[in-house]
């Protein structure tokens, strides 16, 4: 099955749509006097009234748009039309990655977007141009394609295509995601998203890699103080630093109450950085869930500003400071907090530099916790020692469904240490195990 249109292959090529919707000069799509909206949106919303059009007809009606456009059919996307197809006239996804779409590309894939809607529209490196792109997010807009959105490494989109994506995040009820990673928003762009993001319905924004330090981040964070609609927002690798950038971070936590995920992985915000993210967060009354801030250089000094933070949390789930030079000493500092806080679920502390010292001080939090559901200790020196402390934990710990840890090392060689862990291991798998099953009946009995 596939989206109803109006009147089968006329309506799939609908040419007075096209007349009325695009200009003479570039090919855009455009929008009306007021009055033909009207007569528009109505035909538009009614396009699952009339006689259902198939999936021959939207290959049909794409090959010969294609002739039009003179622009050979991609064979990617007849093969994707011919297979990934759902009922009611959606698709899970329309997979445009590495395709060179030049303007003319774009255009002819017009009869596709408005025949079909997409869970998942991807336009990762297709090397848009401005006409192009502006051409493509206009119709992506007008027909409400898709609701998530990738147009990342795409370095070549001018002015005019920025403001289309402006006006597809104000002005789309659709839309809930959008990935735009691996380009420069700078100046112009990063004002025009910033603006757009007042009043967007967006969910989810992904912007990793995307220069936004400094004058950049200022900007962005200054929409989202009042944006009350984003719920995650992702800026690994941007270069964020300590000063400017942590107190921009930092203002954003105390502003902003609706954002549930921050995702900072990846930057340089430090000891100093992570002081001024900890006073945010210590305002935060009814928002922040996930806390991303692996590989930031944070060393066991940033963790006496967190050990002041954490036990007045009531909504951070999830914190994960993995791939910081944290060491034994770190972990020690944070180890009487953690009893205290009653929120955190998840805590990565992966690639911290810890020892069998730190996985014992990790044991004493485990045998007072009653809230700890998941802990990850991946590429860490803990040794048979360690895992005592853990295992033997865990004959307290009633919470604690995972506990990540590595194998044997491949260079030990003692048969009685390898022996011992791996049973450890086993014990502390089997224990969590028997945690996951309490944890899952606990609801249903309830």
């Amino acid at each position: 099955m596939t989206r109803c249109c109006d009147s089968g292959e006329n309506s799939v090529a609908n040419p007075d749509r096209n007349q009325k919707m695009r200009k003479k000069r570039g090919k855009r799509v455009s929008f009306p006097p007021d009055e033909q909206i009207v007569s528009g949106f109505a035909e538009h919303a009614d396009r699952t009234d009339d006689s259902c059009i198939t999936i021959t007809d939207i290959i049909a009606a794409y090959q010969q748009s294609c002739s039009n456009h003179q622009v050979q059919p991609r064979e990617n996307i007849l093969r994707q039309l011919q297979q990934g197809m759902c009922g009611g006239g959606s698709a899970e996804c329309l997979d445009l990655k590495g395709e060179r779409l030049d303007h003319r590309s774009c255009e002819a894939l017009e009869v596709v977007l408005k025949s079909l809607h997409f869970d998942f529209i991807n336009l990762q490196a297709a090397q848009l141009e401005e006409n192009g792109a502006s051409s493509l997010l206009d119709m992506i807009l007008y027909y409400e394609s898709t609701t998530y959105l990738d147009i990342s490494d795409n370095s070549s989109m001018g002015t005019s295509s920025w403001r289309a994506l402006a006006h597809l995040i104000k002005q789309s009820t659709c839309l809930s995601r959008l990935d735009v990673c691996n380009v420069s928003l700078v100046e112009y762009p990063v004002q025009s998203l910033s603006k757009a993001l007042l009043t967007s319905r967006l969910r989810v924004l992904r912007l990793d890699n995307a220069q936004l330090s400094g004058a950049s981040l200022f900007t962005l964070v200054r929409a989202l103080k009042t944006n009350r609609g984003l719920q995650e927002l992702h800026l690994s690798s941007n270069q964020l630093n300590s000063y400017q950038d942590a107190m921009q971070l930092g203002d954003l936590l105390r502003y902003n109450n609706t954002l549930q995920m921050l995702e900072l992985s990846n930057n340089t915000l430090a000891d100093a950085g992570l002081e001024e993210l900890c006073d945010g967060l210590s305002r935060q009354t009814d928002g922040l869930k996930v806390l991303i801030l692996k590989n930031n250089q944070i060393t066991e000094r940033g963790m006496n500003h967190l050990a002041k933070t954490l036990p007045g949390l009531k909504t951070l789930e999830v914190l994960d400071i993995g791939e910081n030079h944290l060491g034994n000493e770190g972990i020690q500092a944070i180890r009487e907090s953690l009893m205290v806080n009653s929120s955190v679920l998840h805590l990565g502390l992966a690639q911290t530099n810890m020892t069998c010292e730190g996985a014992v001080a990790l044991a004493e939090f485990l045998a007072e916790s009653r809230f700890i559901q998941r802990l990850d200790l991946h590429q860490n020196r803990v040794k048979v020692g360690g895992l005592m402390a853990l295992s033997l934990a865990l004959r307290i710990n009633s919470s604690l469904a995972h506990l990540d840890v590595d194998p044997v090392p491949p260079q030990e060689l003692d048969e009685f240490l390898i022996e011992t862990h791996e049973r450890l291991q086993a014990e502390i798998t089997q224990r969590c195990k028997s945690n996951a099953s309490r944890l899952q009946r606990e609801p249903s009995e309830s």
